[in-house]
């Protein structure tokens, strides 16, 4: 009953904060910032696997969302609007990145075109670092679209149907994403650790 309480009431204040800030009140919306900051934050780095790029990241998230605060439709939850703005900035940065890697790795073509044997990228960094700790060592490893799911469902327990409106794809979509991600996750630990290892909530909202 009472965390039902602090979260209509935590509602209640972001409803308010999000009023001011649409009528032009900075203040307002620094306020909406704390609010977001650290799950925002969190998510990029989910995505990301950079701690830099994550702190970028989300400074560009909270830039958009203040732009398009006039076209936010208030009957939509404001954080399922942000996460949405994150999602997208996260998914143009890897694009981004990997047009990088591309073009790096264009200076160590031979005079017939051959790459090289070894190809040295962004994400090979990214998985060395993220070794040290199991999960971020799967998630370098996943597709994106399982990166996606995984991060929103298990970092930012979000439910199904929210998921569905943050990926902008139907309820079935985000179910069968989740299964193969899982699957992909078990069949990875298989290959990096001695022990099972599983992402999995025992309880999840539907």
């Amino acid at each position: 009953m009472r965390e039902s309480s602090s979260r209509m009431q935590a509602e209640d204040e972001e409803l308010r904060l999000l009023k001011r800030a649409r009528l032009g009140e900075r203040d307002a919306f620094a306020d909406l910032i704390r609010l977001h900051q650290e799950k925002i934050r969190g998510l990029c780095y989910g995505f990301l696997l950079d701690s830099s790029a994550a702190d970028d990241a989300a400074q560009e998230v909270f830039l958009k969302a203040f732009r398009k605060l006039s076209s936010f439709r208030e009957e939509a939850q404001f954080s399922t609007w942000l996460y949405s703005i994150a999602v997208n900035q996260c998914r143009d940065m890897l694009r981004t990145r990997k047009r990088m890697r591309y073009r790096f790795l264009s200076y160590f073509s031979d005079e017939k075109g051959e790459k090289p044997r070894r190809e040295l990228s962004v994400e090979d960094a990214a998985t060395a670092v993220a070794s040290k700790d199991a999960l971020l060592t799967l998630l370098a490893e996943l597709p994106a679209q399982y990166r996606e799911v995984l991060i929103l469902k298990e970092g930012q327990g979000m439910s199904y149907e929210e998921m569905a409106k943050v990926l902008n794809c139907s309820l079935d979509a985000v179910r069968g994403r989740l299964k193969r991600a899982r699957a992909e996750v078990s069949t990875l630990s298989d290959r990096h650790f001695s022990e099972d290892f599983t992402v999995e909530s025992p309880k999840e909202k539907r």
